[in-house]
This record gives C-alpha cells, structure tokens and sequence, in this order.
C-alpha cells in the first residue's frame, strides 16, 4: 500500500503535463488574436520548451543532491503559479512571462515522475508503472482537445490555464503527504547547492535561447541569408561545443556528464528520442491549422477531429510499455513504431480542403499508433547501459534531449510553414490580406473565423486556402525526412538486456527496504 500511495500524486502531476500537451494547439489562435500576438505567437509556445528543456538537467541534480521530493513539490508550484499568470495575462509578453515559469515546473515534472518510478522498479518491469501514471497521461491527452475547444467556444480562453490551478494543487497536497523517499543528505543546503552545475546550465540556456531566436526569426522577421539570423545560431552552435567541452573538462560537477553518451545503445536512445519530440510537436500544431483553416472547423470541432491521437497514443505507449516488461526487449517496438510514423507523414500530403473528415482523422491513427509505441521505447536502451547511481543523471539528460526536440518541431514547422506561405502571397490579390498572412501571420489567423470572413469573396476565399494547403504540405513534406531518419536510426540500436534487480539510495522510507535491497522485484513484490 505504501508503494502505491506513491502514485496518485505522481499522476495527477503527469495529467497536468498532458492537458498542457494537448489543450494548448486547439486553443492558441484564438489566443494569438485576442492579444493581437502576431510573430509573437511562437514565444508562447518556444518560452514553454525552452523552459522545460534547460531546467531538466539541473532537476537531475536536484535530485541527487537535495533528494526527491523537494525538487518534485519546486515543480509542481512553478507549473501552477505559471499556469496563473498565463490565465491572467493581458499582452503577449505577460503570456510569454507566464508560460516559461510553467514550463520549469513542466520539466521538472515529466523528468521526475521517471526517476521517481526508477527508484522503486527494476528496469526490466519499470515500463509497467509508467504505465500507471501513462494512464493518467492518456485521460488528458484525450480530454484536452475537447476541454480546449469548449472553453475557447463557450468561455474564455483564459480557463485554459486555470483549470491547472486546482489540479496542481491537488497534486501537491498528496505528494507532500505520500512522496516520501530515502535520501542520505550529507551538509548543509547551501553547500549543496553549490555542487549544482550552474554555469553549464547556464551556457546551456544560453545556446538554446539563440538557436531558439534564429529558427524562430528566419523566414519570417528576416530572411535565413540575414546576419540577424545566422549570427544567433552559429552563436548557439558555438555554445553546444563549448557546453560540451566543459561538461567533459572544466566542471567537477557535469550535468550532463559524458559517460552517458558512452554506449551506443544510449547514443543511439538519445538521438531517436531526440527525433521523437520533433516529430510529437510537429504533429499536434500542423493539424490545428489543417482543421481550423482548411476544413473550418471551430475550436471545438478540431478538438473532436484529433481524437483519433489523442485516444490512441497514449494506450499504444501504455502497450508498448508492457511489451517491454514482459519481452524484456525494446528495439522490435522502435523499428515497428518508426515506421509508421512516415507513412502517416505522407498521407497527410494528401490533404487538402476537399478531402473527407474521415481522411484527416484516419491518417492520425498511423502517427498516433508509431508516436505512441515509440514514446518510451529509448528510455530503458539509455538507462540499461548505466549503472543505477546514473538513473536521475541519465533520465534528465533524456528529458532534456527530448524536449530539446519539443523546440525543433515547433520552431522548424513554424519556419517552414511562414515562408512557404511568404513565397505564395504573390497570388493574393488583396493587398490587405497579404499583409495579414506575411511575417508569421498566417498561422494566427488560421481560424474559421478569418476564412469564412471571404465567403461573400469566392475568388480572394479559393486562393487563401491554396495558400494554407501548399504551405502545409510542405511542412509534412519535410516532416517524411526527419521521420525517415529515426527509422533507420531504430535499425541500427543495439538490443541491450534489462536488469531484474534494483540497487538505489532512494527507497520507501517505511517498509522499503526491498526497494534498496533488489528482494522481491521476481516474485510478487514490485514486479508484480
């Protein structure tokens, strides 16, 4: 009983990382035009993974340092406050602000419910109790398109945000009250907190926040050729090598240390996973504006139309998770699940505003069955080549290379998308409309409400869509080669064996011990 009381908080906090997932692309059009965003838009969702990416490395060593819990209950009040003040915000910049104190409580979540679970299940029967809190994750992603069109279609948007108030704070009475975990803390607070790899983390913001500025300006505030452009991201090329470079030879406390890139199972499980948070955002923003500006759908209705991956994603990693527990193997789902995923890519090329509902919702379930297989297939390839000791290093070094992907699949869409539709507005005859759409426009009026706004202009409405879909079909053009690439990357992963047994620091304080000890995990104990 006491194992399990583990749980409850942990889901709850999962089901806040998943309505935040999936509640947000139905929803942000509206929001980008009720605060007049215009490029500006894109912060409100980079802010969010730029947070939850370079935080997730300094939560590893939080959690080795300070212990479990107090890094979880951080998290889980920065996600709240920031979920208030994004509900509260009255300009972009306030959302912005909002949204980046959200996402250092979202990383900190999503990095420690894993390494909490790695504290308590032998790698081999892990994937059965992720699957526990992945159940929580399947309930938000499957109620968040719905919640989300119905708030912005009967409510305010603003609601969006504050229905994470309640939950988050629910989430953290129930952690205060069961996470309670070993942890042998040696010195005093401040001392410890020196160990903390500050200045790594903080090259390492530095370098993404700069590549982060030239995906998200090129092609639309400046061409990709312009100085304001490649001036940032070689900046932040410098910076991952000088980030590197200082990882392996100046800090005497890595956040990333390069032991866990040693083996090429995890080199491999890093990459792919990598890949995998590309693809994942990619997917879920794309189809946004597929329904809401192709198909004129309300919020609502295209909350209804993605149910078909809301709903099936999360079970087919649930599934995936279990086949991993009982074969003992990952890289049969990997090669299954990614090859999937460019077939769904490139029947979305497909599309276009004469194409059946039917056709934009049954293409989801290739994507939604690849991504969902996939979506926890790595982990155990990078945690089966480390020692225990590694679990927080090496499943934060994991989350932070996946959100890292988060960022790409929001910014290279974004990218490919405005500059498509910038090459196209020569045949817009309006020259109103065609300042509308330059410049990252297009996606903030990509809403029902702005194309039925021609329906008395048939000639000015037909080029408008043509607009939307050659730029659409182009990013899931380009989406078929990133996907291709994780395909055979998944070919060529080594099948690792997972451990039976367990040897940590940080087991149940009470009638835990089995947890430190590694008895019980192969018979009816943990495993079980």
């Amino acid at each position: 009983m006491q194992f399990y009381a583990v749980f409850p908080g942990l889901c709850l906090a999962i089901l806040l990382t998943a309505l935040e997932s999936s509640i947000l692309g139905i929803a942000l059009p509206s929001i980008t035009a009720s605060l007049d965003s215009g490029a500006l838009y894109i912060w409100a969702l980079n802010g969010y993974y730029l947070a939850v990416a370079v935080v997730q490395p300094v939560y590893g060593q939080c959690a080795d340092i300070l212990g479990r819990r107090i890094p979880m209950t951080a998290a889980l009040v920065s996600f709240t406050l920031g979920s208030g003040i994004s509900g509260g915000a009255v300009s972009i910049e306030m959302l912005v602000a909002g949204r980046v104190i959200q996402g250092v409580g979202g990383g900190g979540i999503m990095v420690m419910v894993y390494i909490i679970i790695a504290d308590l299940v032998p790698l081999r029967f892990r994937q059965k109790y992720t699957a526990i809190t992945m159940s929580f994750f399947a309930l938000g992603m499957f109620v968040g398109p719905i919640i989300g069109g119905v708030i912005v279609t009967k409510a305010s948007w603003r609601w969006i945000f504050y229905l994470n108030v309640p939950i988050g704070g629910v989430a953290l009475i129930l952690v205060s009250f069961f996470l309670k975990l070993k942890h042998d803390r040696r010195g005093a607070t401040l001392a410890n907190l020196k160990r903390i790899d500050w200045l790594g983390n903080g090259i390492l913001t530095a370098t993404v926040a700069s590549i982060l500025i030239a995906l998200t300006w090129g092609g639309t505030l400046y061409s990709w050729k312009s100085s304001n452009v490649l001036a940032p991201f070689l900046v932040g090329l410098a910076g991952l090598v000088i980030f590197a470079l200082h990882q392996v030879s100046f800090s005497p406390s890595p956040i990333t240390p390069s032991r866990l890139f040693s083996h090429r199972a995890s080199l491999i499980g890093f990459a792919i996973s990598f890949l995998h948070g590309v693809i994942l955002t990619w997917v879920g923003w794309m189809l946004a504006a597929y329904f809401q500006a192709l198909k004129e759908c309300t919020p609502l209705q295209t909350g209804v139309n993605v149910l078909a991956l809301a709903i099936l994603f999360p079970p087919s990693g649930i599934i995936g998770g279990l086949v991993i527990a009982k074969t003992g193997r990952y890289k049969p789902l990997l090669i299954a699940g990614l090859a999937l995923i460019p077939l769904g890519a490139g029947c979305f090329t497909t599309l276009n505003p004469e194409s059946t509902t039917g056709m934009g919702v049954g293409f989801q379930i290739l994507l939604a069955v690849g991504l969902g297989l996939t979506m926890q297939a790595a982990l155990p390839a990078i945690q089966a080549t480390l020692p225990e000791e590694d679990v927080a290093l090496a499943t934060a070094a994991w989350g932070f290379v996946r959100s890292f992907g988060f960022i790409w699949g929001a910014a290279i869409p974004a990218a490919v998308f405005n500059s498509r539709v910038d090459s196209l507005l020569g045949q817009i005859s309006d020259p109103g409309v065609r300042q509308l759409l330059a410049r990252g426009g297009a996606y903030e009026h990509a809403t029902r409400k702005f194309i039925t706004s021609f329906n008395d202009s048939p000639e000015l409405k037909r080029d408008i869509l043509n607009l939307y879909t050659l730029s659409l079909r182009e990013t899931w053009q380009v989406l078929i080669g990133f996907a291709a690439v994780a395909f055979l990357l998944s070919l060529c992963i080594p099948e690792v064996p997972l451990r039976k047994t367990l040897e940590t620091k940080f087991g149940l304080k009470e009638g835990g011990e089995d947890c430190k000890s590694g008895k019980g995990h192969e018979g009816e104990g943990i495993e079980g």
